[in-house]
């Protein structure tokens, strides 16, 4: 069996995805996109196809080592994110092939549903309690927010009771039983996240995702040192090398992206790390349909899984939803807040092909919003 052809496709509201073609026939699909620059990664993914055609889709490990590793400049976002589309495709192909879903390929499921938990923004906490309640009576146990919206570069008094009362507002709804986590997006400083951090430890947060900015991973020990909250983060780290200082550091949940950090393999990969430090994995996922069905794959076959995220009713879903350009709708069908787990080959999702070349033909060119302070200087987003 041999790739005939590469494919990538700009589909609505922000994603990219890949088709692989063999010519046996199969086919698989994967999302390689880094949001906001999303026709970038799609040069990437075209340069990387020069050495894909022709060759074998079943060495997915040795084509991964290639093209992670066979230019002299490696990493970072934009090539990690090509490979890790790349990377569900084949493995996408490998399980059509061989007729099993991927994660039996990665030594067979360790469960039979993944718990999966709902956005509900934060941003506005007039309508927090609102949406909580609706996402509670839809069945689901978890929700994550924001802390906040843009933020002072050392959060005022205002700012920091603010975040506590939306975290009061959350557990009140949730109550014991269910669980909230908090995404601070590093907008909060070191300082700002440890005064925050300390005010919300009797409120239980699920964690507390991104305290702070990736570039400060050498204040993680330190801030994960002062406080009893579970610290997450590894949506803006790519690969094992980058995850390594943070699971030191004490991390407790460990969320790398499987459309950024090297697709499915080296997920896997870091998934074991994380075991190995007794951190949980809870993928980062607010996009399309194919980068959440690779990330339950890794659910299903992981033991120190903790929760999945998903983007049904996100906030930047404008023009289409998770359920968009799959054929079957039920393999994301959560009951209870949890998905159940499939024999479907492959990813366990039949791409609608029609529906994605249509919405190619419009695309997209989605940005995310540059925030600025009040006194014009640039705020984290």
């Amino acid at each position: 069996m041999k790739i005939t052809r590469i494919e990538t496709f700009l589909v609505p509201p922000r994603w990219l995805f890949c088709r692989i073609e063999t010519d046996d026939g199969i086919v698989g699909w994967g999302e390689p996109v880094v949001e906001g620059r999303a026709e970038v990664v799609r040069a990437a993914v075209d340069v990387l196809a020069e050495y894909l055609i022709g060759r074998d889709p079943l060495r997915v490990e040795d084509h991964w080592q290639v093209l992670s590793k066979g230019g002299f400049y490696r990493g970072g976002p934009v090539l990690s994110s090509a490979v890790a589309g790349i990377d569900q495709a084949l493995w996408d192909i490998a399980g059509k092939a061989y007729g099993a879903p991927v994660h039996a390929l990665l030594g067979g499921p360790v469960r039979d549903e993944v718990r999966v938990y709902a956005w509900v923004g934060g941003d506005e906490p007039a309508r927090l309690a609102d949406e909580i309640t609706a996402q509670v009576e839809a069945g689901f146990t978890a929700v994550k927010m924001n802390a906040a919206g843009r933020t002072s570069p050392l959060a005022t008094p205002a700012e920091t009771a603010a975040v506590v009362e939306r975290v009061a507002a959350a557990r009140d709804v949730l109550g014991p039983g269910r669980d909230v986590a908090i995404d601070m997006h590093g907008r909060f400083g070191p300082a700002g996240a440890r005064r925050i951090l300390h005010a919300i430890e009797s409120l239980h947060p699920l964690f507390v995702e991104e305290p702070l900015l990736p570039e400060q991973g050498h204040l993680l020990p330190a801030l994960v040192g002062a406080t009893c909250v579970p610290i997450a983060t590894g949506e803006r780290l790519y690969g094992r090398s980058e995850f390594l200082p943070a699971l030191t550091a004490g991390i407790a949940v460990a969320q790398p992206d499987l459309s950024h950090a090297g697709g499915i393999s080296e997920v896997h990969r870091i998934a074991s790390l994380a075991e190995t430090y007794g951190a949980q994995l809870a993928p980062h996922c607010p996009l399309g349909p194919i980068a959440l069905a690779a990330s339950l794959q890794i659910a299903f076959s992981t033991p120190n899984f903790l929760i999945q995220e998903q983007s049904r009713g996100i906030h930047y879903n404008k023009d289409a939803d998770l359920l968009s350009y799959v054929v079957d709708t039920e393999p994301f069908h959560f009951v209870g807040g949890r998905a159940r787990r499939t024999a479907l080959p492959g990813l366990g999702i039949t791409v609608d092909e029609n529906a994605v070349r249509a919405a190619d033909r419009t695309g997209h060119a989605w940005r995310n919003p540059v925030w600025r302070h009040d006194d014009g200087a640039f705020a984290e987003w």
